[in-house]
């Protein structure tokens, strides 16, 4: 298991939505900074393309069409603070249910 990323703004397991995107999903990783290929961070158009030394997360994402995973830089995220559950089907895989608000991770469980 990975030790706790200190200045990281979000935790695992926090519901979260894109700052500029329609999509929201819930965090189950975090890289201290850009872990990704050089192709998918040169694909994000340079006006928007994010600073590499900042937290990156891994998201439960969904949108009104699709469920997948994406992978975001800690600036482009905000708090979701609908209290809407997140419909992603790799939820119940990774977390066993919701706790003031956020999810609860089935690796801190583990110990």
């Amino acid at each position: 298991m990975k030790m706790p990323i200190k200045d990281a703004k979000f935790r695992i397991g926090e519901v979260v939505r894109h700052r500029f995107f329609p999509f929201r999903g819930v965090i189950f990783d975090v890289d201290p900074e850009f872990s990704n290929t050089e192709e998918w961070w040169l694909a994000i158009p340079e006006n928007i393309r994010p600073r590499k030394d900042q937290p990156f997360y891994h998201l439960l994402a969904e949108n009104a069409e699709a469920a997948y995973v994406a992978y975001v830089s800690e600036q482009n995220l905000v708090p979701d603070d609908s209290e809407e559950p997140i419909t992603h089907p790799q939820v119940n895989e990774l977390f066993t249910g919701r706790k003031d608000g956020r999810y609860i991770s089935r690796r801190s469980q583990t110990h």
